[in-house]
């Protein structure tokens, strides 16, 4: 399995980032990993706060400084407290997204943890723009929290294109949820589907083009089974055919995951430049946490 070492989460000790804490904690206890909490004062607000004030005490930024360093003082003992793992604390001024990628660097952190909805000063925290700048700054595994994270992950949805990255896709899942069931999940079109149709193949052989690909995937599917080391009681293969966006959403539904494993980009050349749509379009829809590698 894939080791993780080191945790960090930010948090804008809103609550519902509260839940990504929590699970940040959760994964660490069980994993033997250190905890890192980050929290990131906005110096843009701390600018409008102070041009607010006619008459302001001089140390009125240190005492916001100070008030937010002991609330995620209390926060870390308090998960340190019901989880048996050990937290450090980093509190900043400046940009979320610059000091959460430099915290980050400088932890060498395995796994990056995020509310899925922030609040308060850090809205840099929230799914949006901001999200995907991560995403595309870092090289590091980051889970987006936005299910309660009560109970250990049961099932875990893990889309795979038969790339290299689904055996490290199903190592990290294996990692943060070692009991969980895993739902492998293979979507194939045929190329120029629609168009085939227009330039007058028939359907009969169109079903058997069909026909082949999901054989060819359902060997691949075996293959990366066998790879991975999955035993049959801790796997469940799924091979459709259709659009990878919406059977991921409909079989997190179905399967009733609580985790979906995504890649960060697909396969083509545009995709290698932008956080893939697929990955996006998971992001914004899914229901419960999706964590991005």
């Amino acid at each position: 399995m894939t080791p993780i070492r080191t945790v960090l989460a930010a948090t804008d000790l809103s609550a519902p980032a509260r839940q990504a804490v929590v699970r940040a904690a959760s994964i660490a206890g069980h994993s033997g990993a250190r905890l890192s909490l980050q929290h990131v004062v906005s110096r843009g607000a701390l600018d409008a706060l102070r041009q607010l004030f006619a008459a302001q005490p001089g140390d009125l930024r240190q005492r916001l400084l100070d008030e937010a360093r002991d609330e995620v003082r209390e926060l870390a003992a308090e998960l340190c407290a019901a989880h048996v793992v050990s937290a450090d604390i980093h509190l900043s001024a400046g940009n979320a997204l610059a000091e959460i990628t430099s915290h980050a660097d400088a932890l060498d952190a395995d796994l990056l943890v995020l509310g899925a909805r922030g609040a308060s000063l850090v809205r840099d925290l929230m799914i949006g723009s901001t999200t995907e700048r991560v995403l595309r700054k870092t090289g590091r595994p980051l889970l987006v929290v936005r299910g309660e994270a009560g109970d250990d992950y049961r099932r875990v949805l893990v889309p795979v294109d038969f790339s290299p990255r689904g055996l490290k896709a199903v190592a990290l899942a294996r990692t943060l949820a070692p009991q969980a069931e895993i739902v492998l999940l293979h979507a194939f079109e045929v190329p120029f589907e629609g168009r085939l149709r227009h330039a007058g193949v028939s359907e009969a052989e169109l079903a058997g083009l069909l026909a082949n690909a999901r054989r060819e995937a359902g060997a691949q599917m075996a293959e990366l089974i066998a790879a991975a080391g999955l035993p049959a009681d801790a796997v469940q293969p799924v091979i459709v055919h259709g659009d990878p966006s919406v059977h991921i959403l409909d079989q997190e539904q179905l399967q009733g995951c609580e985790l979906i494993v995504i890649g960060k980009r697909g396969q083509g050349a545009l995709e290698e430049l932008l956080l893939g749509s697929v990955t996006k379009h998971i992001l914004s829809q899914a229901k419960g946490d999706v964590l991005v590698i």
